[in-house]
């Protein structure tokens, strides 16, 4: 006679193994499927039309970029971004055009394109939005009296108050 009292011992069939491996790939598959979707809807796009192009001319831009001897720097004081730029005796520069674009590093939402102008103190001032806390890129193009092109990308970070 069988005693209902005892308990079946759990046995692994083709349906459990079936179901585990189901799941296991759903949970990766619905994982990438988000992360694709988030590195898309977050990617800024280009940064050059042709890079092949834009190569060809990187070691001169360079050399003549070099040449100048620009210390240049940035930060954010309230909602005011602050651009100095220096020569070699850190003497404040006078340029014949600056134009940044100032955003955030992971997307284009926040992006601002700052209007510079020239302070008492030779520093290059423009108002920028409130900001949120984090990483901040300014990517600078600045043309020199001698119409030699500076370009640099700048990290800001923002801290909270």
């Amino acid at each position: 006679m069988t005693d209902k009292s005892e308990k079946k011992e759990f046995e692994l069939t083709g349906k459990h193994v079936l179901a585990i491996v189901v799941t296991a790939f759903s949970i990766i598959i619905g994982v990438n499927v988000f992360m694709a979707y988030s590195a898309v809807g977050t990617f800024p796009g280009l940064e050059t039309k042709n890079s092949y192009v834009a190569s060809q001319k990187f070691d001169t831009q360079k050399a003549a970029q070099e040449a100048l001897g620009w210390d240049v720097s940035a930060r954010v004081e309230d909602e005011t971004l602050i651009l100095d730029i220096k020569d070699m005796a850190g003497e404040p520069v006078t340029v014949k055009s600056v134009y940044g674009l100032f955003g955030r590093a992971t997307h284009v939402k926040e992006d601002q394109e700052p209007a510079f102008s020239q302070g008492s103190s030779g520093a290059y001032m423009a108002q920028v939005g409130p900001l949120g806390e984090g990483n901040w890129n300014l990517r600078l193009n600045v043309v020199a009296e001698d119409d030699t092109t500076f370009q640099q990308r700048i990290p800001i970070y923002i801290k909270s108050k």
